[in-house]
Order: structure tokens, then sequence, then C-alpha cells
């Protein structure tokens, strides 16, 4: 896989990897949020009390950013402002991202069946008012800042300030203000900081002494369809020959069930149509419809419209195609506008149009409750994707359906409303689709729903803590390259990937185009499953995140492959629950819940600990799921320790963080604690601190909580050295 020296944009993380550095680098957001945290970090690690010569310092390098940043704004990267935020309901369906308006004007799909489908969830911190105070709190102790940058100063987007925002340190505490510095560090106080001044960027093990796929894989075993288990889409005797994988069976069988995805080119897809002589309503084939419609040449966005809407009828008048005629008429220059429509989009026809050639073997619905693989070619991904683009899978397009419990697949609303997040999408999705018509893939995809039968007993684990390389630089697809990659994933995977979600799932589900098949037979994931795909290809580059997301060319793929002809890529979709206030993550049901959800996720029954390559994470469902970054980070380390991986952790950017969880694991690891020892702490932790709280944070965090209790104990250590 190639790795070049800018590091990209990571799963959730901003895209622009070389522009996020440290959490010491101060930012402003529209609304001020971020900038005041970011400013109280600065002010954590060189302010020292009692010394004017050292605050006029600070004093004087704060005014410097300020005027520097009012000079140089960067209106590209500049997040939307609170108005422009859509607070959304809390439905069951949550998206990983916040939808924005456009122009001003919040983007929704017209009244319709279609309204009951999956949408994205918005991000708000619902406690924004405390962070708020808490911040002004810390800033009005120093010198005013400059009249003319007051409220003026917007920031760059950076993955700190969207999945920071849940420190606990921003919150107001009735605490003193030494403990206010230390809590977060677990008591470790100025040791704590010390990597933060001397701008460490990695602490713990060496990454490169972490497992990494193919090196540390078992051999495989021959490729073979398991009935029941397993279902394989391909001539497997086949497999080692040059060209691309050869369909099975030979000829398209045609199924059409509540068990398997009701293909367009059933013959049991039928369309209603008037005839011209009787005026009688018959049903006749919309597979035909379909072939017949977009066998014609296609000229405009408008003819495209009316071709999707002739076998779409029932929603002619609620679909909107605001996004996909700026793309084409707007930002791609005449020229390319024209061989879009003279090249490549009658070769993506003709990969839909070949579904019953390609998709022969009935496609099962991996459902809930029942553990099942699939494993198809690229080829075969890109067909289904190719149909998905021209939206003719049949009983998709409402959730008053049999699929209701299904994400959407078919593309329509990444072609409504006037949001640049649409447009870089459909930079990213026609990337893609160049590629794959230009040169047929030739590799495999497997898709395994997996269900964890048992919970772990995390209470009598003699476990040990595996190890850590966490870094504040980097990211998942390219650091991680070879590991275990999380996903943060929503329960309907890919979140709000086909409208307007932008964050790290969807970011990771358009870099890897290959991902979005998965909504087609992949239903909500329950509290113990998981969805594991192995074998995608990753198609584009980016900067950005959220709104300042930016489709950045092609990517090579170098990423060598497995037997079975899978790039050894990895990626694991798990979903974190969502909270609606701080203290509740920290009781017991909801930290077992977690944990098993990211054991069901790392855990590889039957596979030997040295044939497992390490995790490749970071802070899962601390974004709009409101998670303790802190906390996620700790279950993570527990849940992968019990599974038998190390773990590589990205912060994103954050190197208070990164201290932060360096020194809990050195601590607990020095001090030869179990897994199980950790799970009591977690536990005392919420029946003594959290229970009986009555405001809206703790008055200990739960790392100078451990710390505490921890340092306390007798040492199981004599030699002080690490355990």
């Amino acid at each position: 896989m190639s790795h070049p020296s800018s590091p990209r944009g990571n799963d959730d993380e901003t895209g622009g990897q070389g522009k996020r550095s440290s959490s010491t680098e101060t930012r402003m957001d529209g609304r001020l949020k971020s900038g005041v945290d970011g400013l109280k970090m600065k002010m954590k690690v060189s302010h020292k009390k009692n010394d004017p010569r050292q605050q006029q310092k600070l004093i004087n390098t704060l005014d410097q950013w300020l005027v520097k940043s009012l000079k140089n704004p960067d209106t590209d990267e500049v997040c939307q402002p609170q108005e422009d935020v859509e607070m959304a309901d809390d439905s069951d369906f949550q998206s990983t991202s916040s939808q924005f308006r456009d122009d001003k004007k919040i983007e929704k799909p017209a009244v319709s069946d279609s309204d009951e489908e999956t949408q994205p969830l918005t991000p708000q911190n619902m406690e924004e008012d405390d962070a708020m105070s808490a911040a002004f709190r810390e800033i009005q102790s120093m010198e005013p800042y400059p009249e003319s940058a007051e409220g003026s100063v917007k920031q760059k987007t950076k993955m700190t300030d969207f999945f920071s925002g849940t420190s606990s340190s921003k919150f107001p505490q009735r605490r003193s203000k030494k403990d206010r510095r230390n809590e977060e560090r677990g008591g470790a106080g100025e040791a704590s900081s010390a990597a933060v001044r001397a701008g460490v960027k990695w602490l713990g093990t060496p990454i490169s002494e972490l497992k990494r796929m193919p090196e540390c894989g078992a051999p495989l075993p021959p490729l073979k369809a398991v009935p029941g288990q397993h279902t394989v889409m391909i001539r497997t005797d086949l497999l080692q020959k040059e060209g691309a994988p050869v369909p099975y069976p030979a000829a398209f069988q045609d199924t059409w069930d509540d068990v398997h995805v009701k293909m367009p080119c059933s013959s049991s897809n039928l369309f209603p149509v008037e005839d011209e002589e009787t005026r009688e309503w018959q049903n006749k084939s919309r597979w035909e419809l379909i072939k017949e419609t977009l066998s014609k040449k296609l000229t405009s966005v408008s003819e495209l419209k009316n071709a999707i809407w002739k076998y779409n009828a029932s929603n002619a008048k609620k679909w909107d195609f605001t996004a996909l005629n700026l793309y084409c008429t707007k930002v791609l220059e005449p020229d390319a506008a024209q061989h879009l429509f003279d090249s490549l989009l009658p070769d993506v026809v003709q990969l839909a149009l070949r579904a019953s050639e390609l998709c022969t073997k009935p496609i099962p619905l991996l459902k809930g409750g029942a553990g099942h693989s699939i494993t198809a070619s690229q080829e075969q991904v890109a067909c289904l994707l190719a149909n998905a683009f021209f939206c003719t899978f049949p009983r998709r397009n409402s959730r008053r359906t049999e699929y209701g419990n299904y994400p959407d697949i078919n593309l329509f609303r990444l072609f409504e409303g006037s949001s640049t997040r649409k447009v870089e999408k459909l930079k990213t999705l026609m990337c893609y689709f160049k590629q794959v018509t230009e040169e047929k893939p030739t590799g495999l995809i497997t898709f395994t729903r997996k269900v964890l039968d048992e919970p772990v007993n995390w209470k009598s684990s003699q476990t040990r803590l595996t190890k850590l390389h966490i870094t504040c630089e980097g990211t998942i697809e390219d650091g991680g390259y070879g590991m275990l990659q999380v996903d943060f994933a929503n329960r309907f995977v890919g979140g709000g990937v086909t409208s307007a979600g932008l964050v790290q799932e969807e970011i990771r589900f358009m870099i890897n185009t290959e991902l979005l098949v998965s909504r087609l037979f992949t239903e909500a994931l329950n509290h113990n499953e998981c969805l594991i795909i192995t074998g995608t290809q990753r198609y584009s580059d980016y900067t950005g995140y959220a709104e300042t997301y930016k489709w950045n060319g092609s990517h090579q793929d170098t990423t060598p492959r497995d037997t079975w002809r899978r790039r050894c890529t990895e990626i694991v979709a798990i979903d974190a629950l969502r909270f609606r206030n701080f203290l509740e993550q920290f009781h017991p049901d909801k930290i077992n819940r977690e944990l098993n959800k990211a054991y069901c996720g790392f855990s590889r029954p039957g596979t030997p600990k040295e044939n497992l390559a390490a995790v490749a994470t970071g802070n899962w469902g601390c974004g709009a799921f409101r998670g303790d970054t802190r906390l996620k980070a700790l279950l993570q380390m527990l849940a992968a320790a019990e599974a038998g991986r190390d773990v590589a952790y990205f912060t994103f950017g954050d190197s208070q963080l990164m201290t932060d969880v360096h020194d809990m694991h050195s601590l607990l690891t020095r001090r030869k604690m179990s897994v199980g020892e950790v799970y009591d702490l977690l536990e005392e932790y919420y029946s003594s601190v959290c229970k009986s709280n009555l405001s809206r944070r703790p008055d200990v965090s739960l790392y100078a909580f451990i710390h505490q209790r921890v340092s306390s104990a007798p040492d199981q250590d004599d030699s002080g050295g690490p355990g």
C-alpha cells in the first residue's frame, strides 16, 4: 500500500492529515467553542501561576496568532456556524455525521414514503452551554483579545475539533484549578504534559513492532462455499487463473423471496404500464424498461433524470437532481462533462445491464441474528453499484417495505440538494467508476456478519493488556495498513453516506467505494453483531472532513492480496451507543455492551493470537454519539487484549489525549492489572462517583479515579519496572 509523506485523512479524522498537527495548535470556530478549548489546552501546557513574564509571553503569542488568522482566512476549510446545523430527531437511525443546510436552506427530501428511510443524525453537543461557560471562565483570567478579533475568527476544520469535544476537562467541576489541570491526565501532572511540550508525535510501542497482514497471517484454506454459512459467487476452481473471476453458476438463478436480494433483473420485478390502445394497465417487466431506457444515448442531466424517473414513476416528482446537475454543469469543464456523457456513463450503463450475466447466484440477505459470509468478485460488486447509481433496485426506495430495517442502496439521495458535500461525493464516486470501467478489477471481497453468541465474563478475566502504539499523527487507513481497521459505524452500515453524512464512516465508504454494496444486503446491526469486510480497494485520496471534505485525486492501491485474491485490508464495522447524557455511558450495562461490541469485532475464535494483526482504531463513538474519548480508548484496549490483539490508536491530532491514554496504559501494565481488575475499577467508579452524581459531569474524572486507586494499592511489581 502506498504511503505518501503527507498523510491523508482517516476514518474518523480530518482528511488533511498534514494540516491537523497536535492539539496544541489552537484554533477558533465560528461559535468560538473549539477555539476556546484549544486556548485552554495551550494555557495548561505553558501557563505558570504567579509568573507575569510567562503570562505576558502567552498573551503576545495569542495576539500574534489572532492577527495572523485574520489576515489569512481559509474559507474552504471553515466549519459552518451553529445556525446552519440541522437538529435531528431521536429516531432509531442515527448517522455519525451532521446534516448541514444547503445555501442557508435545510436539505430535506419531499414528504413521501421515502421520508421513513434512513436519515443521518445531526451531531449536536447538548451540553454546549456548559462547555462554553467553562471555557470562557478560563479565558477571562487572561488579558482581553484585540477588539478586532472578537467573534470574527473562524477555524480550520480538524479532527480534534470534532472528536475532542466530549472531554470532561472542558466542563465546570467542583475542583481546584490544580485538580482541573491534572485530572484528565490521571494525576500524571507535569510528566503527562511533557510530551505535549516536547512535540512528541507517538508514544508506547513502536508501530513497526505491531503485527500486520499478510506477514502475520496463517495460510488460508481453499476457498469454498459452505451451505448456510458462506455464499461464494464465483468459480473457485478457476480462481488462480489470470483475469477476472468467473461468475457461478453459469446462468442467472432467478430468486424473489424474503431471504435474498430482490434483483432488478428478476422476472418478478414488474412495473405497471398503460396500454396505448386499450388504455388498460398491465404489469410488464421492469428490467426490460430499464434496459430500453438506459440504452438510449443520454446527453444531459435532464435526460438522465427522466430516464431514472421513467422506471421509478412513483418517485418522479419527489426526487431532486440538483447536486448532480451542479456537478455536471458547474464543476466539470465542458469537455469533461461531454466525456462523462459520451464515454463514462455509457460504460457504467453497460456494467449495470450485465447484472443477469455477472450476478448469477442469488445474494443472501445478511439478516440479524445469523452469522453468514458472502464472497463476490470486485467486478460483481461494481455491477451492483452501477445499478445503485441508476436506482434500479426494486422495493428499496421507501422504508415502508420489507427493507425498512436496511440502509438505502439506490443513490437518489446523493443527487439531491446543493451541498458541496454531495458534489465532492460525486467526484469520489465517479473516480471509482472511471477506474473499474477502464481496467476490469480482478480481486475478491468477503462480507461477514458476525454474531457474538455468548458475552464475555469481563469480571473474571485474567488477561493482561497488550501492546499499545498511540499517535496524534497518521491515519487508520495509512498508518494502520495490514491491521484490523475499525469503522466507527452506524447500526445501518455506511450511516449517511448516500445522503449528507461525511465523517469517519461515510468518508471510508466513499474512498473504499466497494464498501457501499454492503448496504444492499446487511440488515441493521444488533448489539452483539458486527460486519467484517475483507478485500476492498481504495480508489480515492481526499483532504478535509465533513464540510471541508475534498476529493483529491485517484489513489493507487498497492496493498498485497491473499490467496483468495482479496486485498489485505480488513475493516470491521462496529456501532457505538449514542448517549443522551454524559454519565449514562459509565453504567455497567453500557460498559458491557460496548466491551462486547468491540470484542465481537476484534476476536477471531479459532485463530491463534500470533496470527492476529493489531487493531487500528481511534475515537470510536466520540463524535455525534457523545462518548468519552478516554473511556472509549480504555474499553477498546480491554476488548483488544481479551481478543489477543495489540492496539494502534490514532487520536487524530489530539496530543493531550495521546499522552493521557499512554500514561493510563503504562500505569495498568506496570502494575500488571488484568482486564477483570480494570473492569472492577470501572464498576467502582460508577457506583462511587457517577451513580449518585446530580450534576451533568462527575466530580472526579475516570482516569484520575483509576490513577488514585491503582497508585494507592501495593505494587505487584517489586522492581517497579514495566510489567
